[in-house]
């Protein structure tokens, strides 16, 4: 007897949207009754008064990992090493997001990533994206290479992490 079942990899590459492959191009909506638009980096709610509860983190391996907005505290861009989330809950967790033109506007909006998008709770989930995707997107617009998530249970191993990891982020 064959098993016909897919895998949970295969399932997300029968499903371009929960896989996180986004054509290239202009900012496209997604659904109309939710108000969500994205681009290849990171999805958005596109009313300026519209805030998400939380943030989904899309790894290319297929895995997840939300956040919510309400433990969102700190956050830091530097346009040479990144943005540097931290969030803290039940441990103190840091997004380290490499890429480029993070601070970005979309080409049909004014919505970035940085202060129309996280400041306002408007991004809905960013995703790590393949070299193809980045070499289509160019330097015409947000990219995201690398997300690193680390978690701490004391701010000295958060220190020893940034020091080896983000030093352009410590004081």
């Amino acid at each position: 007897m064959t098993d016909d079942r897919k895998t949970d990899q295969e399932g997300l590459r029968g499903n371009a949207y929960q896989a996180g492959f986004i054509p290239r191009g202009r900012a496209k909506e997604m659904d109309d009754e939710g108000g969500e638009a994205f681009c290849s980096a990171f999805g958005y709610l596109r009313g300026i008064r519209e805030r998400s509860d939380a943030i989904e983190i899309r790894f290319q391996n297929g895995n997840s990992t939300w956040f919510p907005y309400s433990w969102l505290g700190e956050w830091k861009f530097n346009p040479s090493n990144g943005l540097l989330l931290k969030f803290s809950g039940d441990l103190v967790y840091l997004v380290l997001i490499r890429g480029s033109n993070l601070d970005r506007p979309l080409s049909d909006t004014t919505t970035n990533l940085t202060t129309s998008g996280l400041q306002r709770h408007r991004i809905v989930w960013m995703r790590e994206m393949s070299d193809e995707e980045i070499r289509q997107v160019g330097e015409s617009g947000p990219t995201i290479d690398r997300i690193e998530v680390a978690e701490f249970e004391s701010n000295a191993e958060l220190k020893a992490w940034l020091e080896a990891n983000a030093p352009a982020f410590v004081h």
